[in-house]
């Protein structure tokens, strides 16, 4: 993201009870970016030429980045065991 970026929308979206804040942003170029912060080392980032084609891209996306991060995070739990 370039400070030339403009956020054009925000939501939230429920995912196995928490909330994930999404943020669509307008580049310089014309194309939208949607962007959740899972983590501070962690960022699901989306782009497409509308906001409504990158947010459905991002809402289609989303709970499947959360839910491999929980396998993952499972998996390397139960090898510490």
């Amino acid at each position: 993201m370039s400070n030339e970026d403009t956020l054009v929308h925000e939501c939230q979206m429920e995912i196995a009870g928490s909330r994930y804040e999404i943020h669509v942003f307008l580049q310089a170029d014309g194309r939208h970016v949607a962007k959740t912060v899972l983590a501070s080392d962690d960022v699901l980032i989306n782009d497409g030429p509308s906001l409504e084609e990158v947010l459905a891209k991002h809402r289609n996306l989303l709970p499947l980045a959360i839910d491999s991060r929980a396998m993952l995070q499972s998996y390397l739990s139960s090898r510490r065991q």
